[in-house]
């Protein structure tokens, strides 16, 4: 085995590791999280993402998810998900007038509503924006989750619920968020099927 075989397969074992380790300490934080979202949007809410770099790309993938698809044989309506992330010029505008610790908590003081949920994702726990428009969101009835790395902190004070990966390589936490994202979605999505909410 070359060196580079032996680190790879040493990166796929670590992400598989991690994911079956997430999957039993992880597993009553997922339902509450379903849970959290399913009385939202069958309250007239919506889900809402916010992260920087990688976690930014999650953010939108797993809003789109909800809005367009998750899995090709599911049919159901369009369900109310937004990522804070999508328009750049809201981004640069907030960045420049406000600076960039208030590039989402500034537009979701705008766009969220009590009863919202707000996804949070950060793989350190330190990112200052998440962690702002969290700080908003609670102020506001917003619920906020966070898809945390790490210790969590700073960002884990201001989660409603948490669902941390307990790693501090940030490739690999990111693998499990968007696995964890997609656990959560594909089980909203059958409790939406199974019973439509609007």
């Amino acid at each position: 085995m070359t060196t580079e075989t032996a680190r790879f397969a040493a990166m796929m074992t670590k992400s598989a590791d991690l994911k079956r380790r997430i999957a039993t300490e992880l597993a009553d934080a997922v339902i509450k999280v379903v849970d959290i979202c399913e009385a939202s949007l069958r309250g007239g809410g919506k889900l809402m993402f916010c992260g920087n770099g990688g976690s930014a790309a999650d953010s939108q993938h797993l809003a789109t998810e909800m809005l367009i698809r998750l899995r090709p044989n599911s049919e159901r309506q369009s369900i109310a998900a937004l990522a804070l992330t999508l328009d750049p010029a809201m981004l640069t505008a907030c960045g420049n007038d406000y600076g960039y610790d208030r590039v989402f908590e500034r537009p979701l003081r705008g766009l969220g509503r009590r009863g919202d949920v707000l996804f949070g994702i950060t793989t350190s726990g330190r990112s200052a924006n998440v962690i702002k428009a969290m700080e908003a969101a609670r102020e506001m009835g917003i619920v906020t989750v966070g898809l945390l790395g790490g210790s969590g902190e700073p960002a884990l004070s201001q989660c409603d619920l948490a669902l941390l990966v307990p790693d501090t390589e940030t490739a690999r936490i990111q693998e499990c968020h968007i696995a964890l994202g997609h656990a959560v979605l594909e089980l909203l999505e059958d409790r939406l099927i199974a019973r439509p909410y609007q």
